[in-house]
């Protein structure tokens, strides 16, 4: 059970397509306003552990502002893919003093009637609550600059005028329909930098860079200024000096030195505009590392490490003026998730944490939690009294069901398809070999008429799930065609496109690798979902999380509010038999007469680096007949003598030498290309010109601007296990490095040694770090808050 102090929310207008959840930037303010809080995409902080990002070159090359400190690097495996990295203090949970109150009504969240509570199933039959629609409506105005975030902190807010209605789009038939055409010219990545001005440079950037000048700043950041903080972004510098933590590889000590230049002696540490930024930028870094939300406590005690000399006041005046939203979940939720009478809600003092966020987060979460809700209880209520032969496709009650149980592959498959036709929303967890389970589902879904599709992480995945579709018992010609990744599907450029109301047009959605969807793309996703449509969501639970902020899948599994279905189809095979015990604690010694998984000693970075080419040049082509083109290498992180960086510099020198004419590239050189932050897809250079560098990414031709090519692509012989996860290869090279083993996890471990389909060698130079990481440390712990608003909105699931 939670207590939330919820905002109040404006009625939910007709719907349009979701857009995208992208990164709240704050607007520079006039002269005289009151401070605003940091620009929500400022960080380029790099922690350690293994829960946080690792999505490629997630921010430009590494700012120099006053200080011109270079950032520190650590190896561990979870730091994100970031250019630009500093060491990120770990979050500790010190004495808890005293909870921060709001200052003033603009720190309140109002209670929405119905929020909490089982209100969840009220709904019935899959419609949506008056909240979940207008939490809906929330999300987008927020995103999309059409409202402020503090505009919602009103107790009466002003009615939302209703935006146009979208143009319908074309209603999909209740027959399997084909997936859109896609269009054969190379995929031109859209730029998300402002349109430079006639002299090629972003409007306001001369302005900006005098500003700049006069702070010791280097003068080559006024662009990503300009790009972040708007046309405005010189007066707003000037104004608060700290806003220039909005660009990406800025750290506080050099915002530290930039605002002393700019400001003399009327700088000081205390300063509520430093304050501000500084609460939002250790927020959006907790982000990086999985959060999202921090306890107060620590977010207190990371304020006090960068210097704020009073942080109950700092967090105080943040929760003021709307910088930072505050929660409060209980502790210690009962096992079977009864909830307590409501007198003793009233008068029974129930341990609680408070928890502080932003409210980009917040919201993404929010809106996530009500649409889950809505889902789980489509078929809460008995359906009517006719008989099953009469019934629907779609029913619960329809006799196509059973039949297609009776045909499936296995007992695991026989029991998803059962639970997903008496549910709206079924959890399904199994390893590499039960992905089998959801396609036959599908499959089946399909061949009774419904407008059923299966949506993986990456393309790899998705044409494994493809294939795995058009294997299945019911399977038609067109099954394959079910088979979409998560990004194209909600990009519309695969799929089934969208109704009249700008929903998703399908019945039933099985979404594979669901540990890797963040807070924000699943709000995204269930949102786009129609009322009375099914959702399965299944993956892997021994996986590292997603790159994102959230652990959804994790969430969703702990808070026990819906069926779910674990596979007993074993993964097999030696690799298989070795990363099963790896799930349970025991890093086990496996027979492989066919060298399927080999163990290579090495004493230092140095060696290991070495071996890890001969493996992938000479000894795997050799001994397991997999070329180097299909042998991907894992290591921990980016940095280090062994990091990716070294090892893709050793790779290519002997794989592809060449002088990297092409921003460090040349043509054959394996890459790892980030479309979005999150989105790790493998390609091969093709060539390169004006327009600017040109992939092959699983056979799609793709053009990375030149502008971005820095920023979005790295080589990619070597790659973390967090850009790994959801895709497999012939053979793998895990490389574990002495000085990264502070950083290994026993689901980092079993993410990176289960990539490899017929061959894993592991070079070896963790000692015991190793095997203790396995049996001792299973994850990198988040906070999270999905778990408590689902326990508070969605009734539990009976027992048995």
């Amino acid at each position: 059970m939670a207590r939330h102090l919820r905002r109040t929310r404006p009625k939910r207008p007709p719907r349009r397509p979701p857009a995208p959840l992208t990164p709240t930037v704050n607007r520079p303010r006039p002269p005289g306003t009151a401070p605003a809080r940091a620009p929500g995409n400022a960080t380029a902080a790099e922690p350690s552990g293994n829960a946080a990002p690792d999505t490629a070159a997630r921010t430009p090359a590494p700012a120099r502002a006053p200080g011109n400190a270079t950032a520190a690097e650590p190896s561990g495996n979870a730091a994100p893919d970031t250019a630009a990295r500093t060491p990120a203090p770990a979050r500790q949970d010190g004495p808890h003093h005293a909870e921060p109150s709001p200052r003033g009504g603009s720190g309140e969240r109002a209670e929405v009637p119905g929020a909490s509570g089982g209100g969840g199933g009220a709904a019935g039959k899959g419609k949506r609550s008056t909240a979940a629609e207008a939490l809906a409506a929330a999300v987008r105005a927020v995103e999309s600059g059409e409202r402020s975030a503090a505009s919602f902190f009103n107790d009466t807010p002003a009615a939302r005028p209703v935006p146009p209605t979208a143009p319908a789009a074309p209603t999909a038939p209740a027959a399997p329909v084909r997936e859109q055409a896609r269009a054969a010219a190379p995929v031109r990545r859209p730029s998300a930098r402002p349109a430079p001005g006639p002299g090629g440079e972003i409007p306001g950037s001369g302005d900006v860079r005098q500003v700049l000048a006069a702070g010791g700043a280097p003068e080559t950041l006024a662009g990503q200024v300009a790009a972040v903080l708007g046309e405005r972004a010189a007066e707003a510098l000037r104004e608060d000096p700290w806003q220039l933590l909005a660009v990406p590889g800025v750290r506080p000590d050099q915002a530290d030195g930039f605002a002393r230049a700019l400001l003399g002696p009327a700088c000081e540490p205390g300063d509520e505009r430093r304050a501000l930024a500084l609460t939002g930028w250790l927020l959006e870094r907790a982000a990086l590392e999985g959060h999202t939300a921090l306890e107060s406590s620590a977010l207190r005690e990371a304020l006090a490490k960068v210097s704020v000399p009073d942080p109950d006041e700092a967090l105080r005046t943040a929760i003021a003026e709307g910088a930072v939203l505050v929660f409060q979940d209980a502790l210690d939720a009962p096992a079977g998730g009864a909830r307590p009478p409501a007198a003793d809600d009233e008068e029974a003092e129930q341990p609680v944490r408070v928890l502080l966020g932003l409210d980009r987060y917040a919201l993404a979460e929010e809106s996530l939690a009500d649409g889950l809700a809505r889902l789980a209880s489509t078929f809460a209520t008995p359906g009517g009294d006719a008989a099953a032969d009469d019934a629907p496709a779609g029913d619960p009650s329809a006799p196509g069901w059973e039949s297609a149980a009776a045909a499936a592959p296995t007992a695991s498959a026989a029991e998803l398809i059962r639970t997903v036709a008496a549910h709206g929303l079924v959890v399904h967890s199994g390893g590499e070999a039960a992905r089998a389970e959801p396609a036959a589902l599908v499959a089946a879904a399909r061949a009774m008429g419904l407008r059923a599709y299966a949506a993986a992480h990456s393309e790899d995945g998705r044409r494994r799930l493809a294939a795995s579709l058009g294997e299945a018992p019911a399977a038609g010609p067109e099954a394959a065609s079910a088979a979409v990744t998560v990004a194209a599907l909600l990009a519309d450029a695969a799929g089934p496109g969208r109704d009249e109301e700008g929903a998703l047009a399908l019945d039933l959605l099985a979404v594979l690798d669901a540990p890797q969807l963040d807070v924000e793309t699943a709000a995204m996703l269930v949102e786009s979902l129609p009322d009375g449509a099914r959702l399965v969501l299944s993956g892997d639970p021994g996986v590292l999380w997603s790159a994102g902020p959230g652990r959804v899948f994790a969430d969703l599994v702990a808070a026990r509010r819906c069926p779910q279905i674990v596979s007993r189809t074993p993964d097999p095979g030696p690799i298989g038999e070795l990363v099963s015990g790896i799930g349970i604690g025991e890093l086990l010694q496996v027979e492989a007469p066919g060298k399927e998984v080999v163990i290579v000693p090495v004493r230092d970075a140095g060696e290991a680096v070495h071996r890890t080419v001969q493996l992938v040049a000479d000894s795997v082509p050799r001994a397991i007949g997999v070329p180097p083109e299909q042998t991907q290498v894992i290591t921990p992180g980016h940095g280090g003598a062994a990091g990716t960086r070294a090892l893709n510099a050793a790779l290519k020198n002997r794989l592809n030498p060449g002088p990297g004419r092409f921003g460090g590239f040349d043509p054959g050189d394996r890459v790892a290309y980030t479309p979005a932050p999150g989105r790790t897809v493998p390609g091969t250079v093709v060539s390169a010109d004006a327009e600017g560098l040109r992939l092959d990414c699983a056979g799609a031709p793709v053009v990375v601007p030149r502008a971005e090519v820095g920023e979005l692509v790295r080589h990619g012989w070597a790659l973390t296990a967090h850009q790994a996860a959801g895709m497999r290869w012939p053979a793998a090279v895990v490389v574990l490095p002495g000085d990264a083993t502070a950083g290994l996890t026993r689901s980092w471990v079993y993410t990176a040694f289960g990539r490899g389909e017929r061959h894993l060698s592991v070079v070896h130079g963790a000692d015991g770090a190793l095997p203790r990481a396995v049996a001792e440390i299973p994850f990198k712990d988040r906070t999270t808050r999905l778990r408590a608003l689902l326990q508070a909105q969605v009734p539990a699931e009976p027992a048995g």
